[in-house]
């Protein structure tokens, strides 16, 4: 018979593969900055805010603060190599401004991260303490990453064109949301099925939104 374990397993993996499809979705559009040579009107936050979910789902993963996590480490941290590529291309292509903004941004997310592990390592010596902290920091990143998207909203409910929010994101993230939120209900994880359920309120509309544009 198969365990609640190996189903969560199974879960995960699949949920693995779902978040590396969602990481590697914006390929599309820095294909086109590295051949235009241009960001356009592309934003670099949601990368930015990606790149500080996933480094802090790596920390919430490693053995010192939740044990037996490898599943949350390695999807996560591939997500990091590969939001920090596109930020390396969004600097090779950006002005001045946009480059100087998004090298500040970039520095506050490994200064915040460094910051984040000392503090955990040298307070809190327990795995639950240390789960709890590092939990709802992930909790509270994770869904200004989901909701990051919403700041395109407005320019393509006013173009009406999905140009710079395309639906098969929207749909990769919906799908990661839902997988994540079945892995952690099998054996209950509050800090993952909380995350996930935020995501689920702040994808829908926006899923709605892409769909009615023409």
């Amino acid at each position: 018979m198969v365990s609640f374990d190996q189903i969560r397993t199974a879960v995960g993996i699949i949920g693995n593969a779902i978040s590396l499809v969602l990481f590697l979705s914006p390929m599309p559009t820095f294909y086109r900055v590295c051949k235009n040579k241009s960001v356009e009107h592309f934003s670099v936050v949601p990368y930015i805010a990606t790149l500080l979910n996933c480094m802090l789902w790596v920390l919430y993963g490693l053995p010192f603060v939740k044990p037996n996590s490898m599943l949350i480490i390695t999807i996560n941290g591939a997500g990091t190599m590969i939001e920090l590529i596109y930020i390396f291309i969004y600097l090779l292509y950006s002005d001045g401004s946009r480059r100087i903004k998004a090298l500040l941004l970039l520095f506050i997310d490994i200064a915040f991260i460094a910051t984040v592990t000392a503090i955990v390592l040298s307070i809190f010596e327990s795995h639950e303490r240390r789960t709890l902290i590092v939990g709802i920091l992930c909790i509270v990143f994770c869904i200004m990453m989901y909701a990051s998207p919403l700041s395109i909203m407005k320019r393509v409910i006013r173009t009406k064109s999905a140009e710079y929010m395309p639906l098969y994101l929207s749909i990769a993230y919906f799908f990661n949301g839902l997988c994540w939120t079945t892995y952690s209900l099998i054996h209950l994880d509050v800090n993952l099925t909380e995350v996930r359920a935020e995501f689920l309120s702040f994808d829908l509309p926006f899923f709605g939104a892409v769909l009615l544009q023409p």
